[in-house]
């Protein structure tokens, strides 16, 4: 196993790529190759970045954590716009949007563990 498998907000990083994963399922097959895949790619990224960081130097992780948190806040900008086009309702957004915050908080904390 791993170090980065062991990691809370790694974990955290997965449930969040399936949730939006799932999420995503249900919307237009044109949005496919624009809104749809910018948000895969996007929550994707927190996980790939949390775990390349891990086998870097201290310095180097906490800027692959920065990475992972743009990537979490890029993820909230395509669930609002969703939220706008009418494919994602208010239930939803809202339990996304809440572990998005849950999550970038938990980064930013082990950014700061790690550097201290």
């Amino acid at each position: 196993m791993f170090n980065f498998e062991n990691l809370t907000v790694y974990k955290k990083s997965l449930e969040f790529s399936i949730l939006i994963y799932n999420q995503t399922k249900s919307w237009p097959k044109d949005e496919l190759f624009a809104l749809t895949n910018q948000i895969r790619r996007a929550v994707v990224s927190v996980s790939l970045n949390i775990a390349e960081g891990t086998s870097r130097t201290k310095k180097d992780f906490g800027h692959f954590l920065d990475q992972s948190r743009g990537s979490c806040l890029e993820v909230v900008a395509c669930l609002t716009i969703a939220k706008g086009l009418g494919y994602i309702n208010e239930v939803d957004y809202n339990k996304c949007y809440n572990i998005a915050i849950e999550l970038s908080k938990m980064l930013s904390s082990l950014k700061k563990s790690i550097l201290v």
